[in-house]
């Protein structure tokens, strides 16, 4: 049940490839933390992009965005759902995840950054009510950690 923020600078996904891009960093997000085909659980994966003005993304103090395609995704997880390995895995899906979404016109560099957000147990409240682990292995299926559902309340 992750939030995932996507920065990317503007138009550089249009259309088709937006689409293409959202498909492809859900599927990530299931496969590194284990979630079922089920749509109701890969609901609770929510994706937001968020556009960058041209200019206003620099490294280094330049913009550079003309020779590269710089993108960011923030990944907000719940503490426990990533092992060392797992976040291994969904940083190289999220790369591929923007390499095939990315339009074959765009000549640009792909320079990708992740970042795994592990938010504490107890943290993150969800439609008025603060979830424990249990219930995010529930609502989510989380393949790994099923053996906590029972502490769900």
């Amino acid at each position: 049940m992750p939030n995932i923020v996507l920065k990317i600078p503007k138009n550089s996904f249009p259309g088709e490839h937006r689409v293409a891009l959202v498909k492809n960093i859900n599927e990530a997000a299931a496969m590194a933390e284990g979630m079922p085909a089920d749509p109701k659980k890969r609901f609770l994966c929510w994706v937001l992009i968020d556009e960058v003005e041209p200019g206003h993304w620099t490294c280094g103090g330049a913009d550079v965005t003309s020779v590269f395609l710089p993108c960011l995704a923030i990944v907000y997880i719940p503490d426990g759902v990533l092992d060392a390995a797992a976040r291994a895995r969904y940083a190289q899906l999220l790369q591929s995840a923007f390499e095939e979404a990315m339009p074959p016109a765009d000549k640009r560099q792909l320079t990708t950054s992740a970042v795994f957000n592990a938010v504490a147990d107890g943290a993150w409240g969800v439609n008025g009510a603060v979830w424990h682990l249990p219930h995010f292995a529930k609502a989510a299926g989380y393949a790994r950690l099923q053996h906590l559902v029972g502490a769900a309340q």
